[in-house]
């Protein structure tokens, strides 16, 4: 009993102190830009402003359409990754398959050296034409080389006899991968899903070099947008006019974006923790 009761203990601290930097996000949000300069950051604000909120949705239907245009990427890019890296994962971890041991190694190898940024950008731009198009944003993180191997690793755990038995049945490898391997392989698919979904959703770097119409801006490239505006507009303030008690929401519109952004992803990541965890401790030592 003494011992359940100091793990209790010691698992409700260490949860408060995770969950405390969010509260203090939180927080932020809803405190008034003169509180934050004269007193810092506080769990209990003195003053609840929700100035923030209105400097980011000033304008509600370029937000709505910035989150649809993210949303859509992360559901259409995730079920396709995760479609992709399924097939890829199972074809390489197939014992009778001829050439897996050397598609792996080129898969491997691409972990350690890339083409870098400019290739990268010319191959998008010049030769797909990819320029402010979607498809700049969906494609390449479809299939990641981590991700095939990480799956790879975990449907070599699914016993061979399963497959073996199911080919005795007469099923051929399309069967067997719908109805056998995937189920199957519900932690490693939540797990990889998980990874997919982050990328597309806090993906800003592609929208910042590939697109160039706003209303094909996806969130967190929008809101970035917003906080650079916010940024110049008090530097020219203060500039041009020392206003020294100039109020606008610089410091409480970090904090806004900032629950914008990781909320639907927070609300997200209970559903899936179980597969999660379990997916990520696959290939460890059993005793």
């Amino acid at each position: 009993m003494l011992f359940m009761a100091i793990a209790y203990t010691t698992i409700a601290l260490l949860t408060l102190l995770c969950l405390l930097p969010f509260w203090l996000i939180i927080s932020g949000s809803f405190t008034s830009e003169n509180e934050i300069i004269g007193e810092g950051f506080k769990f209990w604000p003195s003053e609840l402003s929700i100035d923030a909120y209105k400097a980011v949705f000033r304008n509600p239907e370029q937000i709505y359409r910035a989150y649809t245009v993210t949303i859509c990427l992360t559901l259409v890019g995730t079920f396709l990754g995760l479609f992709l890296t399924s097939m890829a994962g199972y074809v390489i971890a197939r014992k009778d398959f001829k050439y897996r041991n050397s598609i792996a190694f080129f898969m491997y190898f691409t972990t350690l050296f890339s083409g870098g940024l400019i290739p990268w950008y010319i191959l998008i731009v010049k030769y797909l034409e990819w320029k402010d198009s979607y498809l700049a944003m969906l494609i390449p993180a479809l299939l990641s080389a981590w991700n095939i191997i990480l799956m790879k690793n975990f449907m070599k755990s699914i016993p061979d006899s399963i497959i073996e038995s199911a080919r005795i049945d007469g099923a051929n490898d399309f069967t067997i991968y719908g109805r056998l391997i995937l189920p199957l392989s519900t932690p490693g698919l939540a797990t990889i899903g998980l990874f997919l979904a982050l990328h597309y959703w806090n993906d800003w770097f592609s929208a910042n070099i590939f697109m160039t119409t706003e209303a094909k801006f996806p969130l967190q490239f929008f809101l970035y947008k917003i906080l650079a505006n916010a940024a110049v507009l008090r530097t020219d303030i203060a500039a041009n006019l020392s206003a020294v008690n100039f109020t606008a929401p610089a410091e409480t519109l970090k904090m806004a974006v900032a629950v914008i952004v990781t909320g639907p992803i927070v609300l997200l990541y209970p559903f899936v923790q179980k597969y999660f965890v379990k997916g990520l401790t696959i290939g460890a030592v059993k005793g």
